[in-house]
């Protein structure tokens, strides 16, 4: 945990994506008095966009100051129309990094991170993108996801991460000033919470490094869900260690992937994880989306941050540490409930001597393939000057 984020002041609950999630972005918009901010990767102009969006103007048109950003290469089809809209209704809205328009080529470096903020007071941590894939529609489930409510000191944090994200990717003129106001009552609910982050560029490295001391302290048992599962190999080597002590590591991944190459880099890990007395549940209700781990019911970490090198290597990633047992039995009940209920336990025996030589080809090519992608998207590596 970052020692320097720290906060003691906080009530908080981790909520599934979906239906819920969306109601709760509402709930934090409309209780917004002075300030809001909203940032994500993926911003879609569908029902569920429209809805945020009309979330947003409601605040506006309240005088709220109110903040949109989103990626410039994920929500880039975003319709000129809609976009116009936010402003004309007096939503500040901006790009990160709209492709060949930045400060610096690095088409790896995204804003990965999902954060709303009200008032510096309420807000969300989440892995959760706005559109009608992560949102209950009609009979269509949701993407299975994440996300960590939080009032209190926490949320005072969030702000400053938006703030300052969105002062060092527009122009001057669009600065945000702090606003200031009468701060709000804390909770008297204890929960230690820590915001961390992941911008390699900068020298952040936050959520890896919690990811490791995850696998470190572990005693008893680790539970992770993540999606594009590609982690980097001190990663991979710190998972081999601790279940070589006896340490329990549970993996819930997708069986239903949105990119298929994803799914098959996967594959091609499962002889190494199984061979290591990992345990590897395929989630199969629908798409897996979610980032989120528990050890030994003592502590979660949770938010945009996925095992894989692009969010150790490249975006900007944003995760709430949760210090509660109560949260972190909350959360192990939830994932054991999925592993039972919606996944399948991949069997080592029937994997390791089943799979045929064709698909192990294929596995192999898409992990070479995937890294070479990767090294493709993200050949700026040099690292700049970190800044607070």
């Amino acid at each position: 945990m970052n020692t320097n984020t720290i906060t003691t002041h906080n009530r908080v609950s981790v909520i599934r994506g979906g239906a819920d999630y969306f109601r709760n972005i509402n709930t934090i918009a409309d209780s917004a008095v002075y300030t809001l901010h909203l940032q994500t990767y993926i911003f879609d102009a569908d029902e569920t966009g429209q809805r945020v969006a009309d979330a947003l103007i409601r605040a506006a048109r309240r005088n709220v100051v109110v903040y949109l950003m989103v990626d410039g290469y994920a929500s880039q089809r975003l319709p000129k129309t809609f976009t116009n809209m936010l402003k004309e209704e007096g939503v500040h809205f901006a790009y990160f990094n709209p492709v060949f328009k930045g400060n610096f080529f690095y088409m790896g470096r995204r804003l990965h991170h999902k954060i709303i903020v009200a008032d510096g007071a309420r807000g969300m941590v989440a892995g959760i993108n706005v559109s009608n894939r992560y949102n209950d529609i009609g009979d269509t489930r949701a993407w299975l996801d994440w996300a960590v409510n939080i009032d209190g000191e926490a949320a005072t944090i969030l702000q400053e991460v938006c703030i300052k994200t969105w002062n060092q990717s527009v122009f001057r003129k669009k600065y945000v000033r702090p606003i200031a106001y009468k701060a709000a009552e804390l909770p008297e609910n204890i929960c230690k919470v820590a915001i961390c982050r992941n911008d390699w560029v900068y020298r952040k490295t936050e959520i890896t490094g919690n990811y490791k001391r995850l696998f470190g302290e572990a005693k008893l048992s680790v539970i992770i869900m993540t999606s594009y599962f590609w982690p980097p190999n001190r990663l991979r080597k710190l998972m081999a260690y601790t279940a070589a002590k006896g340490v329990n590591i549970k993996l819930i991944l997708t069986e239903k992937a949105d990119v298929p190459l994803s799914k098959y880099t996967e594959r091609y890990m499962y002889n190494w994880l199984l061979r290591n007395k990992i345990e590897i549940y395929e989630y199969q209700s629908n798409v897996l989306h979610g980032k989120i781990a528990v050890c030994d019911d003592e502590w979660v970490t949770a938010g945009s941050y996925n095992m894989n090198n692009i969010s150790a290597f490249a975006s900007l990633e944003l995760n709430a540490v949760i210090s509660d047992k109560a949260v972190a039995e909350d959360v192990t009940i939830k994932l054991n409930q999925i592993m039972k209920e919606d996944c399948r336990k991949i069997d080592p025996q029937k994997y390791l001597t089943g799979t045929y030589a064709v698909m192990k080809l294929l596995y192999y090519l898409s992990y070479r393939i995937t890294h070479l992608l990767f090294l493709l998207f993200t050949f700026n590596t040099k690292q700049k000057r970190r800044h607070s």
